[in-house]
């Protein structure tokens, strides 16, 4: 992860909104950010945890965040833009936002927080959180990345536990955790061989003897049913030969049937035929006469009927037109009357518009009558404006001249110098309580110098003679253990008998007693002796840090005392420009400001005084010209709408008619114009019609006499033509020999189909000629006429009887067959399942073994602790640098941190007996060694590290060392950010950002270029 500018407003000390733009910053390779305590430069370590994983390392995510939102701010907004993934080579965008209750103040609403991602130059919302992007946790990368304030040895003091647990997560070793699938592959193996021995079970019987045993029965069955096959074939030739002469005997008798039949139907047949002839001849040749008589009579009525419709029509019409004729009349005299009536519409229309003429007056009367007093008395107060203006311009002219340049510097040299008695009072605080700081730690030490012994010069030397006196109590209780087993052999010694040891005969002076309390009260002294070494060496080292205190105690006395020298050399520069400026006092300084101020008011009221009038006299003349130009417009229109009156008078031809219409209203008058209007209009129209009807009437009339003359000619015709057919008919029937009408009609009538009575006439003359002649031959084919039924019945008896032992013997020969082809898969199967089952013993035998290297993450723990060797050998290169080859870490088995003291022999102790110093270095290295690792595993070409601890605990030659490691990353590729108020660090990082506490602003972020 790479940051690229962090945007920060509303958070702790951060009221106003502050850029901190990291693109030239970590171009450096090593950058700082730097400022007093509490300046708000741990803040934006902070502020990007915040818009990466939504909380903070100093406050919980609940109920805490109302004390991360700057007390005079209503919300906090953080913008973080940073690259990250493989080679750092996507760019992404995190913004958090929480808004106050308006209502509650100390209530926090809950915050916004959503990712972006730059993708063809848009901003474009992912729903991706830190952990997916970044790839490690937020307590990972407070470890990794990023290292706040109290969190730098937290992996040194992780127990070896959740160390482990963290380089799994950190590192993907969650891949080397194999034990459940193992487990589950062993499961499935055994299953495996369970199934496999099951199946072998079923196929104990399966052998190659079985198999050829059954081969030999197949060949035997195989001759039999060969010969079978050819006795059934010869039997069933014969038996289709009697199935021909079957099927030919029943189509005989069949023939024999039907030939009985067709001699029952002929006499009907023959009846049909004469009846057919008849109907064939009436219809052909009489029907068709009949036919035109009939419809000539139809025709002969029809015109009748209409002759006398026509004759009754022919009355009606010359009514009718005389009707229509006597209206018309009527309307053409009042059609004659419009164009008088039309002129007398004409004047009332110029009467309405005279009306609206003088409306139109009277409105411009009113509008004159109410314009002229208004104009006079705008112009009046108009006059009243311009005087008091000229007033305020003398007054404002006679007003002494602001330098406003000087009034602001004299502001901001105000602020300063309070700015600055401020800060001397607060540092003057500080001074006396860091004088307090120091005399205490200077007596603190005098007092643990005191407890060292007049006879010895140091602690070390004090050390040195308690060491040597333990020698001396060791040799003594070593002789008095010598003594004690020499006194458990004394109850041997008798006088006389040899000793055990020596051989004497004699024992004058034997031992007496055992010298137990003697042990006891030298080990005693051991023990205090060693105890007293434990606190010679507690307060050496209490000492040692309380030295350590009281050098950054008086390295930062030395700065406050810088501070408040640059205080005061600021607040002489600022007091010499006023001098010369005639100012020698603060209140000097304010009242002149005050005056200046007074001044300022004064001329920038009457200034907007005079604005105002100004603008009030310029809306005022506008208004006067706007009303004079209204007026102007009136009159003229007033004029016009006179003439125009009158020349509307003069058009108006019958003035005596109209006059009664100048006291009515327009709506009355377009009333009276709208019905006489109506009914010329109707008038027209009804005329229009009735000429129309009666030129359609004439048509009609005129249409029937010619339809009456018609069809009195068609009577006569068609009664001519009915004689002559009648006459025709007659004479037919005479000539086909037919006696009777009534028979002819009965013919007509008859429903007889003729096509298919002639179609069956001619089918039943067909059938029975092609059934004698098969019947002929039938009888002449022999072996047909005399075949018995009995015999063929017994032949297939027999037939049947053979085929069903021919079927029998062809199903065993089946069934062995096939039980010979599932022996031979049979006996294949089993030969592939033992070959699988071995290979199934063998990978259980594997999947065992595995499984004890992997139970209870085994595996994971070896690959963890291969890491974190690893990571101990990485940072062991710059930790021996850093202690001058005096020290080096060491991981044990259990993954606990160890410390190999090569001043002492190579001997380990536990890595919590280093100074504070040392373990800020230890933690450093193991820190960039981590880092380092985290790059690797992210394929990235550049990785970041900030830094926000530790410095103040070092003195200036392991900070120097320190330095120089940290710069030395640069030609690594690596970025190192530092958070310090170490003023040496400021001095040797060029590159740096300031941040600041102003009193109004907040934290200010500055920089050195």
């Amino acid at each position: 992860m790479i940051p690229l500018k962090l945007e920060i407003e509303g958070l702790y000390s951060y009221k106003e909104k502050q850029v901190v733009d990291f693109t030239q910053l970590t171009a450096a390779g090593l950058f700082g950010i730097f400022g007093a305590v509490g300046s708000g430069k741990s803040s934006i370590l902070e502020a990007i945890l915040l818009a990466l994983y939504g909380s903070t390392e100093r406050l919980s995510d609940r109920g805490e965040k109302n004390s991360m939102l700057n007390l005079q701010s209503e919300a906090v907004k953080i913008i973080f833009e940073f690259r990250s993934g493989k080679n750092n080579a996507h760019t992404y965008r995190s913004l958090y936002s929480a808004k106050r209750n308006p209502k509650k103040f100390e209530e926090v609403k809950p915050a916004e927080h959503t990712f972006y991602q730059w993708e063809e130059a848009v901003w474009t919302p992912i729903d991706k959180s830190a952990e997916e992007i970044l790839g490690m946790k937020k307590e990972h990368f407070k470890q990794t990345v990023i290292i706040p304030q109290g969190k730098f040895r937290e992996f040194i003091d992780l127990t070896p536990g959740p160390r482990a647990d963290m380089m799994k997560e950190l590192f993907g070793l969650e891949r080397f955790d194999l034990a459940a699938k193992t487990g589950s592959l062993l499961r499935t193996t055994k299953d495996e061989k369970i199934r496999l021995e099951t199946q072998l079970a079923g196929l104990e019987d399966v052998n190659e003897a079985t198999l050829s045993s059954k081969k030999s029965q197949a060949q035997q069955l195989a001759l039999e049913v060969e010969h079978k096959r050819e006795a059934l074939k010869l039997q069933g030739q014969l038996v289709k030969s009697q199935e021909g002469l079957q099927g030919k005997y029943h189509e005989l008798q069949g023939f024999l049937k039907e030939w009985k039949l067709l001699e029952e139907k002929k006499p009907a047949i023959q009846e049909k035929k004469t009846i057919w002839k008849e109907f064939l001849k009436a219809k052909t040749y009489l029907k068709p006469v009949w036919e035109q008589i009939q419809e000539k009579k139809l025709d002969l009525e029809k015109a009748k009927v209409s002759a006398e419709n026509c004759r009754r029509f022919r009355e009606t019409y010359m009514q009718e037109l005389q009707e229509l004729e006597e209206e018309e009349q009527q309307l053409r005299k009042k059609a004659e009357l419009k164009p008088e009536r039309e002129a007398k519409i004409r004047d009332l229309r110029k009467v309405i518009d005279i009306q609206v003429i003088t409306e139109e007056v009277n409105a411009a009367n009113a509008i004159t009558d109410k314009l002229l007093p208004t104009i006079a008395q705008e112009k009046e107060e108009l006059q009243k404006l311009t005087d008091q203006l000229k007033e305020l311009e003398q007054q404002l002219e006679e007003l002494p001249m602001v330098d406003t340049n000087a009034l602001a510097d004299w502001k901001s040299q105000a602020t300063s110098l309070q700015r600055m008695e401020e800060q001397l009072l607060k540092l003057n605080v500080e001074q006396q309580k860091l004088i307090q700081i120091i005399n205490n730690l200077k007596a603190s030490i005098a007092t643990i110098n005191q407890q060292v012994p007049p006879s010895e010069a140091s602690f070390l030397s004090w050390m040195e003679t308690q060491k040597k006196s333990i020698p001396a109590l060791e040799a003594q209780k070593e002789k008095l253990i010598q003594k004690a087993g020499l006194a458990a052999h004394i109850h041997l010694l008798h006088d006389g008998e040899p000793c055990p040891l020596c051989g004497s005969l004699e024992h004058p002076q034997a031992l007496e007693g055992e010298p137990s309390e003697e042990i006891q009260a030298i080990t005693q002294s051991m023990e205090q002796a060693q105890k007293g070494m434990e606190r010679i060496r507690s307060l050496q080292e209490t000492v040692k840090q309380e030295e350590i205190r009281l050098e950054g105690q008086l390295q930062q006395q030395s700065s406050l005392a810088s501070n408040i020298q640059q205080i005061k050399e600021e607040q002489a520069g600022v007091w010499e420009k006023l001098n010369a400026q005639g100012i020698a006092s603060l209140e000097n300084l304010n009242h002149a400001i005050q005056q200046a101020e007074q001044t300022s008011i004064s001329k920038t009221a009457l200034e907007k005084n005079i604005k105002a009038k100004r603008q009030a006299w310029d809306q005022l003349q506008k208004r006067v010209i706007e009303q004079e130009e209204k007026l102007r417009a009136a009159q003229q229109a007033l004029i016009a709408l006179q003439s125009k009156q009158q020349a509307k008078r003069e058009e108006i031809q019958d003035i005596a008619f109209c006059q009664a219409f100048f006291e009515k209203t327009p709506a009355s008058i377009v009333v009276t114009i709208q019905k006489v209007q109506k009914d010329i209009d109707e008038t027209a129209s009804l005329l229009e019609g009735k000429v129309k009807v009666i030129q359609d009437t004439k048509t009609k009339q005129a249409t029937n006499l010619s339809s009456l003359q018609h069809q009195e000619e068609a009577i006569v015709a068609t009664s001519s033509r009915i004689e002559q057919l009648e006459q025709e008919f007659k004479q037919l029937m005479v000539t086909h020999g037919f006696e009777s009408e009534e028979q002819l009609i009965a013919l007509f009538h008859h429903s007889l189909d003729a096509d298919k009575v002639d179609a069956e006439i001619r089918q039943f003359e067909d059938r029975s000629l092609l059934v004698n002649s098969k019947i002929k031959e039938l009888e002449a084919e022999e072996g047909v006429v005399n075949f018995s039924q009995e015999g063929f019945e017994s032949l297939k008896q027999q037939v049947q009887v053979h085929k069903e032992a021919f079927d029998a013997l062809t199903k065993d020969f089946t069934l062995l067959d096939k039980e010979i082809i599932t022996l031979e898969k049979q006996l294949q199967e089993k030969t592939q399942l033992l070959q699988v089952f071995s290979q199934v013993e063998n990978r259980e035998s594997n999947l065992k073994e595995l499984e004890k290297l992997f139970k209870g993450s085994g595996f994971v723990k070896y690959v963890s602790s291969i890491y974190l060797k690893e990571l101990c050998n990485t940072a062991n290169i710059r930790f021996m640098k850093l202690t001058k080859n005096s020290l080096s870490l060491e991981i044990d088995d259990n993954n606990t941190f160890w410390v190999v003291d090569y001043l002492n022999g190579g001997k380990r102790r536990l890595l919590k007996t280093l100074s504070g110093g040392q373990t800020f270095q230890a933690s450093l290295c193991l820190a960039l060694a981590l880092a380092e690792k985290v790059k690797a595993l992210n394929q990235a070409d550049q990785s970041f590290f900030f830094l926000d601890e530790g410095f103040g605990a070092l003195d200036k030659n392991s900070l120097r060392a320190v330095f120089e490691t940290l710069k030395s990353l640069r030609h690594e590729n690596r970025i190192v950010g530092i958070i310090s108020h170490v003023e040496e660090l400021q001095q040797e990082i060029g590159v740096y950002a300031k941040v600041e506490l102003d009193t109004e602003k907040g934290s200010v972020v500055g920089y050195s270029y």
